[in-house]
């Protein structure tokens, strides 16, 4: 990747890089693309699949409509445009009966296949009465809807992994997270590049991270140390945290399985982040997060549910630091970057793929591509303006 930025004549002043301008230097401007109203293909978790199975039809805004959930007597979860073919009524309005929704306006009776299957007041149901179905899956206790622009089914080559310890007695079960963000979708992917923002936003401390893309997966492998200058969530017994390996992977546009280990004095705490979405319009998005964390000898029973609460609400604030960011920032579709930024033009190459035709799917947006970053650079740096950190404290401290 090269460094998108002009440098002439730089010079280093404790420890901080200036570039001199020249007369030949113009104004960079941001350029942004008009939002497309088309959705990502792929495979999005509505969240967990237990909320859906209640008997009551549920009302989801996404991909620029609303759908109806429902689960019938027979126990399949349905997905279904929530506007009746009748006289458009609103199905998540309605109730369940039997194996299907029935609209509240006029008792039109729509089953998970779309069709309608009876009419109280008529004496047969029109032939072309029927409306849309989505394909959906269940798998780890979540429930996922499949999105297609072409209307295709999803390929059998198109999964999303199953998850480790999600149905294991030797982990906690689900705790889930949802929130609207109002921003378009990209803002969320872009993080899978972006190294430097852990530290100002999320008071982390990379020492390492690498992108690796390939087929319909971005993968972000990224180490990293306790900020000596900031807290962070302790372990069982106050055990001190000494840092983090994550192993975090967008399987498809929207589903994100991190494989996250925490490293204490003395021992490992094994956990698997989800950090999902799905679109509700082109300018917002419903953002989730799931965490299980792994049982142990230094985390049995309620020490291991109690430490995922914990970290759950660690994770639910960096989310509010991201969503801030999102709020107040602008689209920008050729941000400048310098040599330490992450492949953020690779990236949302990769994320094209998601957006076009299948038979427009190009392979520069699917081909491995790997990308190391030097942190050198940015240690250096972090180390020093921690240090600093910890000395102006001290010196207030002293003061009061």
């Amino acid at each position: 990747m090269t460094c998108d930025i002009a440098c002439e004549h730089p010079s280093t002043v404790e420890g901080m890089i200036h570039v001199t301008a020249t007369e030949s230097d113009t104004i960079r401007a941001i350029e942004a693309e008009a939002i497309s109203a088309r959705f990502a293909r792929g495979w999005h978790c509505l969240g967990l699949a237990g909320r859906f199975k209640d008997g009551t039809p549920h009302t989801i805004d996404a991909f620029g409509q609303r759908l109806v959930v429902f689960t019938g007597e027979d126990g399949a979860v349905n997905v279904l445009d929530a506007h009746c073919r009748h006289m458009g009524g609103d199905l998540s309005q309605g109730t369940v009966k039997g194996n299907t929704i029935a609209c509240p306006f006029h008792d039109w009776r729509w089953g998970g296949d779309g069709r309608c299957k009876a009419i109280p007041y008529a004496r047969r149901v029109p032939l072309r009465a029927r409306t849309s179905a989505w394909p959906t899956m269940e798998q780890d206790g979540l429930l996922f809807v499949w999105n297609d622009p072409e209307g295709r089914k999803p390929p059998a080559d198109v999964t999303i992994p199953v998850i480790e310890g999600a149905t294991r007695d030797d982990w906690t079960d689900w705790l889930w997270t949802e929130t609207t963000v109002h921003a378009n979708c990209r803002e969320v992917v872009d993080n899978v590049v972006d190294m430097a923002h852990f530290f100002y936003i999320h008071y982390s401390f990379p020492t390492y991270f690498k992108n690796i893309f390939e087929g319909h997966t971005a993968t972000q492998i990224m180490k990293g140390k306790s900020r000596p200058d900031r807290a962070r969530p302790a372990g069982e017994g106050g055990a001190r945290m000494l840092g983090n390996s994550s192993v975090a992977s967008y399987h498809g546009p929207s589903f994100m399985i991190d494989e996250l280990t925490y490293h204490y004095d003395g021992f490992d705490m094994d956990s698997v982040l989800i950090n999902c979405h799905y679109p509700i319009d082109e300018n917002s998005f419903s953002l989730h997060s799931g965490i299980i964390v792994r049982r142990s000898d230094r985390l049995p029973g309620d020490a291991a549910e109690e430490t995922a609460r914990r970290l759950s609400g660690f994770i639910l604030a960096g989310f509010e630091q991201d969503i801030e960011i999102w709020r107040n920032k602008t689209r920008i579709d050729n941000p400048l970057l310098c040599e330490e930024d992450g492949p953020v033009y690779q990236l949302r190459r990769w994320y094209e793929q998601f957006y076009v035709d299948v038979a427009d799917v190009a392979p520069e947006m699917t081909g491995r591509f790997e990308y190391e970053i030097d942190t050198t650079r940015p240690v250096e740096s972090w180390q020093r303006e921690c240090a600093e950190n910890i000395a102006r404290r001290e010196a207030e401290g002293a003061t009061t």
